[in-house]
């Protein structure tokens, strides 16, 4: 059982299946799941709009002036003028915990869902393929990771950890001229910004990237704006990438000089409180490849993104962001719960004379923010990853609020209300998920004061041993401190300065890259024997498109058989395609291949691609065997990673693989005949456990399920209760003796989503058809009935997962131990 309650529990179980024997791990990692529910704990909230969100938020142009520009107004408004005025369709907000993205700890801007379409990658069946325009005020977080602004946040008047981003796109449909022109519309016409105040960078071009300077962005921009105040910049400052690899482009600017009546050219950029940067518009149109080169892109994007709070800001002629009605309501909330004297808005040197009173209520009223827009999303504080950034964000805010503002313990899970209050109209699943972010702040804050003297006695004995060298903690001890006692880095370099000593950084993060490494290529090794994986990304996507190559139809993965015969409809190299390859290396020992028709299931929803072989005929009659080690999609294109060695280890010649010869493609039945149980299982065990605490908000945090074992991730505030987990078990076992026939059936997303009980991942993108499975009635008595209570007594969800056809199948369950991690 867990001894630490406090964290998110999790629970390992084994599933007898027939004479297998599966073990089932379930965990509580924070991915960026959630169920969306209504008044009923387990009915979906219908509206389709949930998912693809077409606003309904009043069209009517908001003639106000600029004292009278509220938060939600200004909001409101920018969505509506590009929603109405130019047809572009309001998706909603992402949630700031990644969903499917593990190159992100926090959804850090509005574009990161749209990832998939700017990497030409998107699923033909998904509603994001079908979008040429888009509009949103997006929730980001950014600390921790390449955009962080952790450590300013307290110190000036405009960097927050948590802020929203409104943002616009454009996917290969309208580019420069018109992101320029709307933008200078809505912020001098629709806002009543003096335009004499507004100044536009754009890209001066790189020889060493071989691109030249954006004439075309600065003849748009003079259009509106005198050559003064159009200004040239660097690819520092105006060339935007995603990552290391990736979509990419020139970006334009716009600054905004708060005081007016001057040549504030100089101060752009040049990190002035007084002359800042409120939009950004990117012209995305290269794709940043692992050499380093880059390509040009297929079509050309826009992304465009405005912090709202900066924009509020100058709105309501407030020289800081915080002295808007962002942030005055919470400050005053924190005035009234401490009992401190009120905020005065002072910085650097006025504020450090007042032992910096406004720094910490900066601090508390944003980490607030962020703290309980992150829980609501089911991410949780932890000692790994995005879990460790907030674990330091919540004990950063309480030592802020203790040491300076003399708050007792307890105090800071009492500001999740006022946030839920002023967001929550905007956001309604912030004060959904009030209770349960104050729970968990509450068991953190209350935590703390254990992981401090668990920490101080740690290094009481490194420094009264005598082992710490030349003043400085060694980084292996300072890993110790994090990986093993949960001791933020942070926190071990404030009580080693009290000490006169500093932390190896260098050798702390050494120690953290050599663990991260040893699990990524455990892992890696274990999948495909050592081999690299081989990817598509957007240009080979597009050169299929372009080369007439029709998508790959896997649907007879649902159907058991021996083998399917297909032909090959494309090989894949890691020299590239191999119908361009003019001379093919002789010790390549691994290929994709793409299939008109595949049986196989490629990894997806959690659960682990099938294996098997592909037998292949070639020209001269002779046969070859292929084994499968993995199977990816890519664009609706299943890319199928096979070993060129034979069963003796000798190399199959590339040469010998052509288009178009006939292949056998025969799934390993037995192995997928033990995954399917496990995967059935994730789902009655989410029917169980919602079943044993109808009252704890309990979502689905993601799953992962194969043959050897099932984890079904999940959020819970507390760890369980011994009769608790034996509940869950029963009602598991009850269902698999009672022998229910298990259904599924891919039907229309408005039909499926009208069904009472079922239950989905939010922030998930489903396909139009989407496939229900169904544990107990059939799919079809579900769409003629829709709103029947009956229904929710199953376990009804989407899932495009392989499952067995009646649940005494799975044979039995025993749950070995919880744990909370």
């Amino acid at each position: 059982r867990s001894k630490n309650m406090g964290d998110f529990c999790s629970i390992r179980l084994i599933v007898f299946i027939n004479i297998f024997q599966a073990i089932v791990m379930i965990k509580s990692l924070s991915f960026n799941r959630r169920f969306v529910c209504s008044s009923s704990p387990c009915r979906l909230k219908t509206p389709l709009r949930d998912w693809y969100r077409i606003s309904s938020r009043s069209s009517t142009k908001l003639s106000l002036q600029m004292n009278q520009w509220s938060v939600e107004n200004v909001r409101n408004e920018f969505v509506s003028y590009f929603e109405k005025k130019h047809a572009h369709i309001n998706y909603v907000s992402s949630p700031c915990v990644p969903v499917n993205d593990p190159t992100l700890l926090f959804t850090n801007a509005g574009m990161n869902q749209f990832k998939p379409i700017f990497m030409g990658t998107v699923d033909p069946t998904s509603p994001l393929f079908s979008i040429k325009r888009a509009v949103n005020s997006q929730k980001c977080i950014r600390a921790g990771g390449k955009h962080n602004d952790l450590d300013d946040v307290g110190k000036d008047t405009y960097h927050h950890t948590f802020f929203e981003m409104l943002g616009t796109w454009s996917f290969g449909d309208y580019f420069k001229k018109e992101a320029i022109e709307w933008a200078y519309d809505i912020l001098v016409n629709s806002y009543g910004l003096n335009p004499d105040r507004l100044y536009a960078s754009y890209f001066g071009g790189d020889e060493s990237m071989g691109l030249p300077c954006d004439t075309e962005a600065r003849d748009f921009w003079l259009q509106f704006l005198p050559p003064e105040r159009v200004l040239s910049f660097d690819k520092k400052a105006n060339f935007w990438e995603m990552g290391d690899t990736g979509p990419c482009g020139p970006c334009s600017e716009i600054h905004y000089d708060r005081i007016g009546g001057r040549d504030a050219s100089k101060l752009v950029n040049a990190d002035d409180p007084d002359v800042i940067e409120i939009w950004n518009l990117v012209f995305i149109q290269f794709n940043r490849e692992p050499s380093g080169e880059l390509r040009q892109l297929p079509n050309k994007h826009i992304d465009t993104g405005m912090g709202l709070e900066r924009l509020t800001s100058i709105l309501q002629s407030k020289r800081s962001n915080y002295d808007t009605d962002v942030f005055m309501p919470i400050f005053k909330e924190i005035e009234n719960i401490i009992g401190c004297e009120p905020y005065t808005g002072k910085l650097g040197a006025e504020d450090a004379a007042q032992n910096y009173r406004d720094t910490a209520y900066r601090v508390l009223a944003d980490h607030a923010r962020t703290l309980s827009f992150a829980i609501a999303d089911g991410a949780t504080p932890s000692n790994e990853g995005r879990g460790y950034v907030l674990r330091r964000i919540l004990r950063r805010a309480v030592r802020y609020g203790m040491q300076t503002l003399g708050a007792k313990p307890g105090f800071f899970s009492q500001l999740v209300p006022i946030v839920a209050t002023q967001m929550g109209s905007a956001f309604p699943e912030i004060v959904t998920k009030q209770k349960e972010v104050v729970s968990i702040v509450q068991e953190e804050e209350a935590s703390f004061s254990t992981l401090l003297e668990k920490g101080v006695k740690y290094l009481n004995d490194l420094i009264t041993s005598g082992t710490i060298s030349g003043g400085v903690i060694k980084g292996e001890q300072a890993f110790y401190l994090y990986d093993t006692l949960g001791f933020p880095l942070d926190l071990t370099q404030i009580m080693a300065a009290e000490n006169g000593l500093s932390v190896d950084l260098e050798g702390f993060q050494s120690a953290m890259t050599e663990q991260k490494t040893r699990s990524r290529l455990a892992m890696k090794s274990k999948r495909l024997a050592g081999r690299d994986a081989l990817t598509l990304g957007a240009e080979q996507i597009d050169y299929l498109q372009k080369q007439s190559v029709p998508t790959t139809n896997d649907f007879s993965k649902y159907i058991l058989k021996e083998s399917e015969v297909t032909n090959i409809r494309a090989i894949f190299t890691e020299q590239g395609f191999l119908s361009n390859v003019d001379s093919p290396s002789s010790t390549i020992d691994t290929v994709g291949i793409i299939l008109s028709t595949t049986p196989f299931y490629s990894e997806s929803g959690g659960q682990v691609a099938d294996s098997g072989v592909l037998m292949i005929t070639l020209e001269d009659g002779t046969e070859v065997s292929l084994d499968v080690l993995d199977v990816q999609t890519y664009g609706g294109y299943i890319l199928h990673t096979c070993s060129l060695l034979d069963s003796n280890d000798n190399l199959i010649p590339l040469s010998s693989l052509k288009n178009g010869l006939q292949v056998k493609a025969a799934v390993d039945y037995k192995r997928r005949g033990k995954v399917a149980p496990n995967h059935t299982m994730t789902h009655v065990l989410n029917y169980a456990l919602r079943k044993t605490l109808p009252d704890s908000n309990i979502d689905q945090k993601g799953s992962q399920v194969s043959d050897e074992k099932l984890r079904f991730d999940f959020s819970l505030g507390r760890g369980m209760q011994l009769q608790e987990v034996q509940a869950v078990e029963d009602i598991v076992n009850k269902i698999i003796k009672s022998e229910l026939p298990v259904s599924s059936k891919a039907v229309p997303l408005k039909d499926a989503l009208g069904i009472n009980g079922l239950r989905a991942v939010f922030g998930e993108v489903y396909p139009d058809p989407v496939r229900v499975v169904s544990v107990g009635p059939e799919v079809d008595a579900l769409i003629t009935e829709p709103g029947s209570d009956e229904w929710t007594s199953y376990s009804v969800e989407f899932c495009g997962g392989t499952h067995i056809s009646n649940t005494r199948e799975a044979g039995a369950v025993v749950i070995l131990e919880e744990n909370a991690v």
